[in-house]
């Protein structure tokens, strides 16, 4: 639907004057917002708090809401005379040439610029969790991957790359990173997170937000906070986390990124914790986020958010009081579209039941930001440079979103994300030899590669007849590729999720004729219920979805060696299966060039190095468990379930060989606000180039609180050719070993630690132990405790 531009636009009282200081950019940015405010009317004050849901026109004529059950109808052309804080998705709601969605919202930018008092244009803002959530944009590996890729550098290069290809076409604003940590593996939006461990997490997240503040675009801490701490697993169900795993798993991810990563806004969470609504809870929004850890930016509410705390939490008794405890919490704007903060915010704040100060500090922040941005500049750009002027015919296809350098960093993100789980019979790398019979069903579907945010997922889907956008190989084509003589037959086998059990035996029939079976198996990325990973769709147990599981059975029942590919948003039990695999890999929707990237880690041209973001369990049930377990929390003799992993978090195996030789120097004391320097040395002792992780974890055997058996706090991915050795060192802070004692503040005791070097998390990976002693008084510290574990590898040194 396009909107075309009245007649006439129609503008707000003209009184006061517009024109003063706030257009004069040599200006402290505090003095021009305050000048602005201050020649506001309530009404505009408010349409700066609020977004509106728009489509680009696909003819470039504009936008166009999108209506749905929490939407009420708006009129552009009215709304837009008060002014505009947001729009909401240009890009990312339907399928539209990315020249032409540009010219649209430049055209939509210059119609609210027109019809305001002010001429300040919305500040544009669009998903981008694995790539720019728009048609024809790269679809980068989903966050799981980033966790088991355990590379920091390599993740803030793509998200500088996302963030560049989104102002390219005028967006300012990207919904991400996910900074939850993964609590129960049953959730369906795991495959959002970048894993169970908080360090991992805030590392990968943090560099993340780097990459994208760097190329101009505003990053959006999510979901602050709780979010993945859900009752059940179920989306969205009432949060009753205790304060310590709020403040030692929950939080750390966001207070490292608010502090070293430099976001410019955060999104609070749509859960209650302990029965308090995060969107009305000063405490977490305010005095933790602002007042606490310093954050300067905007709060933004999750989608419709603001009116749950009416229509879900049943905490606001209409629109306007939703609005007062969303404002008095410190959320700043209202997203995606206005239901609360708009006619019903000026009729409360004029009745005296929300005092305009709330809505003048929110504003502020605000403003800030748009001038940050440059929205206030009278010399601002009206449309992106990039496209050959402002029809939207000549700008159709001059926009590439998916050019050959996004596409290679996909490729090596993906290759470096996946994990080679097991080769018991060294049966990968494949031979190259023969038949291989490739089944299942995901071998032959390009979205098995997507997660639920990717834009052919997540949107295109609901457009069957609109091209992809994107190449994206399946496994099946990437391995015809990888072995063009040899004999690759197919067989589906089964739906993902369905009942159909009819295909299992012609499949196992291709397998029993074949040299080697690849069996691709895993998930199908959704929303509410429309997946088996992905928002809204949580998962009963973690067994195989659907059929799956017979059908493996069905294979492995042939004799032929079975190697099992599995692209998944979570993590499934395997145990099973275990000991009857001729090998498994593991990819989390690993996306456009995942396929490419599994079949040359089946045929050896890349040598896996991705390590787990969480671990693999060996049965179905016992949920939820990850691996930061005290010792009541893992197998004992008082209860007769075992939730000991089948692989644990951090593992990962190679098709070459690592020997690690300890540095000895390490002291037997350290103050408990001392540092010290810890070393390890790597060498690749096989015949082929590869990447060790370097994994650092403290064990503390005696402490007030109990204790998770083993916490990562550093990390290393260390590159090295065949026969190179690496020193890589380590600068622990007795910061590190902090928690939240028994008083409820956070400190450093002292007494024994454990520090320990290791392949993964499981005691019998551990490569070296370094025991000191922290000495000295207990110790309380806050945010400004040293978070990061400083980690050098030294250049390389070939054995002669």
């Amino acid at each position: 639907m396009a909107i075309h531009p009245a007649p006439q636009a129609r503008r707000s009282d003209p009184s006061p004057a517009v024109d003063g200081p706030w257009r004069d950019p040599s200006l402290d940015p505090e003095v021009r917002v305050a000048d602005l405010a201050a020649r506001m009317t309530l009404e505009e004050k408010a349409a700066q708090l609020y977004g509106i849901w728009v489509g680009a026109d696909a003819e470039g004529d504009g936008v166009a809401p999108h209506q749905n059950d929490m939407v009420d109808p708006v009129d552009f052309e009215d709304i837009t005379t008060r002014g505009l804080g947001q729009l909401t998705r240009p890009f990312g709601s339907a399928p539209v040439d990315p020249g032409v969605g540009a010219v649209s919202l430049a055209r939509a930018q210059a119609r609210i610029v027109e019809a305001g008092r002010f001429g300040v244009p919305a500040l544009a803002h669009e998903e981008c969790l694995a790539g720019f959530t728009a048609w024809g944009a790269t679809a980068y590996p989903v966050p799981l991957a980033w966790g088991a890729a355990w590379d920091p550098e390599l993740v803030a290069e793509m998200a500088h790359r996302i963030g560049s290809d989104m102002r390219s076409v005028g967006v300012h604003q990207g919904l991400a990173p996910v900074l939850d940590v993964v609590r129960d593996l049953r959730w369906g939006r795991v495959e959002e997170t970048i894993g169970e461990d908080p360090y991992l997490v805030a590392t990968i997240g943090t560099a993340y937000v780097r990459g994208l503040e760097s190329s101009g675009v505003v990053a959006t801490l999510k979901h602050f906070a709780g979010y993945s701490a859900s009752a059940g697993a179920r989306n969205l169900s009432p949060v009753r986390a205790g304060a310590r795993e709020m403040a030692d798993v929950i939080l750390p991810p966001f207070e490292m990124a608010v502090r070293e990563g430099g976001p410019r806004s955060v999104m609070h969470s749509y859960a209650e914790i302990d029965g308090v609504p995060v969107a009305a809870d000063p405490a977490l929004l305010t005095g933790l986020l602002r007042d606490t850890w310093g954050f300067a930016g905007t709060v933004v509410a999750d989608y419709f958010g603001v009116g749950f705390l009416e229509t879900l939490h049943r905490v606001a008794e209409n629109r306007g009081d939703a609005a007062r405890l969303a404002l008095t919490a410190g959320v700043d704007v209202e997203l995606p579209t206005v239901r609360s903060y708009g006619d019903e915010l000026v009729a409360a704040v004029r009745a005296g039941l929300v005092a305009e100060e709330l809505v003048d500090r929110a504003l502020r922040r605000v403003l800030l930001q748009k001038c940050e941005l440059g929205l206030l500049d009278p010399d601002r750009e009206t449309l992106p440079a990039a496209l050959d002027g402002v029809d939207p015919e000549r700008a159709r296809g001059t926009v590439d979103l998916d050019p050959p350098r996004n596409r290679a960093l996909a490729r090596l993100l993906a290759e470096r994300s996946c994990v080679l789980l097991s080769n018991p019979g060294g049966a990968l790398p494949l031979a190259g030899t023969g038949r291989i019979a490739v089944v299942g069903p995901r071998a032959d579907d390009p979205l098995a590669m997507l997660g639920c945010y990717s834009f052919p997922s997540h949107v295109g889907v609901q457009h069957p007849d609109a091209p992809m956008g994107i190449v994206v190989p399946t496994v099946l084509e990437a391995l015809r590729d990888e072995f063009p003589g040899v004999d690759v037959g197919h067989a589906q086998g089964c739906e993902v999720d369905g009942t159909d059990a009819s295909g299992i035996e012609d499949a196992a029939a291709l397998a029993a004729g074949a040299d080697v079976c690849v069996a691709v198996l895993g998930d199908r990325a959704g929303l509410f219920g429309r997946g088996t990973s992905g928002e809204g769709c949580d998962a009963a147990d973690l067994a195989l979805p659907g059929l799956q599981g017979d059908l493996l059975d069905a294979l492995l029942a042939t004799g032929t060696p079975v190697v099992l590919v599995l692209l998944t948003g979570r993590t499934y039990a395997l145990g099973g299966w275990a000991d009857r695999l001729a090998g498994c890999v593991q990819a989390f929707f690993p996306g456009e060039e995942g396929g490419p990237a599994l079949a040359g880690v089946l045929s050896g041209r890349v040598n896996p190095s991705g390590r787990l973001p969480l671990g693999v369990p060996r049965d179905p049930g016992g949920q939820p468990w990850t691996y930061l377990q005290p010792p009541l929390g893992r197998a004992n003799g008082v209860s007769n379930l075992d939730p000991t992993p089948l692989h644990p978090f951090g593992h990962g195996l190679s098709y070459t060989s690592f020997a690690w030789e300890a540095d000895e120097d390490a002291p037997a004391e350290l103050p408990t606000d001392g540092e010290t320097d810890l070393a390890i040395t790597v060498r690749n002792t096989g015949d082929r180039d590869g990447a060790e992780v370097v994994q650092l974890y403290v064990h503390d055997p005696v402490a007030q609180t109990t204790r998770p058996e083993v916490r990562l706090i550093g990390y290393a991915r260390v590159p090295l050719a065949a026969g190179e050795s690496r020193r890589v060192g380590f600068r622990f802070h007795a910061d590190l070993a902090s928690f939240t004692g028994a008083g409820g503040r956070r400190i450093v005791e002292p007494g024994g630690l454990e520090l320990r070097f290791a392949t993964s998390s499981d005691l019998a990976d551990v490569k070296h132990t370094v025991r000191l002693r922290l000495t000295g008084p207990e110790r309380t510290v806050d945010h400004r405790r040293r978070m990061v574990c400083d980690v050098s590898v030294d250049a390389p040194a070939v054995r002669r």
